[in-house]
């Protein structure tokens, strides 16, 4: 894969007119900017959302995009498929054909999809290490009991990848439906977790990720994240009470 992030004096020197010989001159002149701030060497990192500016005229101006989307049933969580619908085909964005997917949904499941062309963003909220809370409401074809919440909260054990489950936490909320939140995203993991019980899960929707959360977006729809939903993800740490 080909680096998005490159020295300054070779960027400068690949996009405007002047050699690389030229750029600590450059520098010393305060003639190039950084993110609104005077560069500095010329080893400076020039990365895929750098803003860069050469007297006055903009070398580099690649803004990231943060997208949130209510998928409904039946649509592909994938950018392009012939047979299906896919999420990006939901959103009305010219740029969408840079996104991709933040935690992909299963055919049939709704809710929170987050959408971004920022790689190091979506890595955060993929790496089970971070602790971000993935959170679902679930419907089942069997009635639940307090012998879920022990057994959810300790963790289940999968025999074929050989690991145990991060603990997680489930509410129920009546006798077919529960809130459960997850820490990691294992293969059909909260399918299999409820099959422990031999309980089907018959409707899963996601409805928040960390502090974000779908907050009366309509099915189909899709919106920009906020500012303050982005950096709620940049700025997670792991709650100190989470057990391993």
């Amino acid at each position: 894969m080909k680096s998005k992030v490159s020295r300054l004096d070779r960027f400068v020197s690949q996009n405007s007119v002047f050699p690389i010989s030229d750029v600590r001159l450059l520098i010393a002149q305060k003639r190039i900017l950084l993110d609104g701030r005077a560069a500095h060497s010329v080893q400076q990192r020039v990365g895929e959302f750098t803003h860069v500016v050469l007297d006055g005229a903009c070398l580099k101006d690649n803004a990231p995009v943060y997208i949130m989307l209510n998928k409904p049933k039946g649509v592909v969580s994938a950018t392009k498929d012939l047979r299906h619908t896919t999420v990006i085909d939901l959103i009305e964005h010219p740029r969408k054909d840079e996104l991709h997917i933040v935690g992909r949904l299963d055919f049939n499941t709704t809710g929170l999809v987050l959408l971004t062309n920022d790689g190091a963003w979506s890595r955060k909220i993929s790496l089970p290490e971070t602790k971000l809370a993935k959170t679902y409401e679930v419907t089942l074809a069997k009635a639940l009991n307090d012998e879920y919440l022990a057994v959810f909260r300790e963790g289940l054990y999968f025999a074929y990848e050989g690991i145990t489950t991060k603990p997680a936490q489930l509410e129920i909320l009546s006798s077919h439906t529960a809130r459960l939140s997850l820490i990691e995203g294992k293969y059909h993991q909260v399918k299999r977790m409820f099959g422990f019980f031999q309980n089907e899960v018959l409707g899963l929707h996601r409805v928040s990720v960390g502090d974000i959360g779908l907050d009366g977006l309509e099915e189909g729809q899709s919106r920009l994240l906020t500012s303050r939903e982005v950096m709620s993800v940049r700025s997670h740490s792991a709650p100190a009470h989470v057990a391993e």
